[in-house]
């Protein structure tokens, strides 16, 4: 984990879940770290703790779901003065549900934050990396992403555009000297499942931990993959489902996730 030893990692959705863990693992490297998240009790009390081990760590506090939060966090990291060497696009959620019963503003909110944010941060930083012909991106994507889910329809379809536009961005920055990963994570012992709504699947799924996760992403960005797919029995389970036809996986799909009366 000393790949970015000395540098800056900015961290999106930093607060819990993964994000926290991509954080400590990364200041367990000697990584410095710009925070940011919705909460910022959260984030000050991880800062806390991650400056104690001796790297440089800010905060900023923003909302993803507000289409000029990417403008302001890049506007901190240029006052400060950060050259921000490693992008984790980590903040995104899900929303369970029918359609028609999920709340519109909920729907459009997910849109912005996993697919706008993502493309919107990366292209604010991108530049600078080009530049200096060095630079890594992580975005979090998940074994969603691989085929329509029911009842997370919308979610699954953010993380298709995630998985895509990670894999296309990764060849087109290879002459750049610029790496990108998409991590794909399945079920996570994280705030995930409860902030969509989910917690009874998450209850009757095994789950791997948030730590685990992380480091599986950050050695395969480290590695120049173009995506990795957390845990063994995931990795058969998304690959597994393509020699199946289409409509009958999102019918087993459907199944496995429709609402309990």
């Amino acid at each position: 984990m000393d790949t970015w030893r000395g540098k800056w990692a900015l961290v999106t959705g930093a607060s819990a879940g993964i994000g926290k863990a991509l954080a400590e693992q990364l200041a367990a490297g000697g990584t410095n770290l710009v925070l940011t998240a919705r909460r910022r009790e959260r984030l000050e009390e991880l800062a806390g703790k991650l400056a104690a081990q001796g790297v440089r760590v800010e905060i900023f506090v923003a909302d993803l779901a507000d289409p000029a939060a990417p403008e302001a966090i890049h506007a901190f990291t240029s006052k400060k003065d950060i050259a921000v060497e490693l992008l984790i696009n980590n903040a995104g959620f899900g929303a369970y549900g029918e359609l028609h019963t999920v709340a519109l503003p909920r729907l459009l909110e997910m849109l912005q934050v996993n697919c706008s944010a993502v493309v919107h941060l990366t292209r604010l930083y991108l530049p600078e990396m080009v530049a200096r012909r060095r630079g890594d991106i992580l975005i979090l994507a998940s074994t969603a992403a691989f085929q329509a889910v029911p009842y997370i329809s919308t979610y699954a379809a953010t993380k298709a555009f995630d998985l895509l536009f990670a894999e296309g961005l990764a060849e087109e920055m290879k002459p750049h000297g610029v790496r990108v990963c998409a991590l794909c994570p399945g079920s996570t012992e994280s705030e995930f499942h409860d902030v969509a709504g989910q917690a009874h699947l998450a209850a009757s799924k095994k789950r791997e931990t948030a730590e685990k996760v992380a480091r599986t992403g950050l050695r395969a960005l480290a590695a120049g993959k173009s995506y990795v797919i957390s845990g063994m029995g995931n990795y058969l389970g998304a690959h597994g489902q393509r020699l199946a036809p289409r409509r009958f996986v999102t019918r087993i799909a459907a199944g496995m996730f429709k609402p309990q009366k």
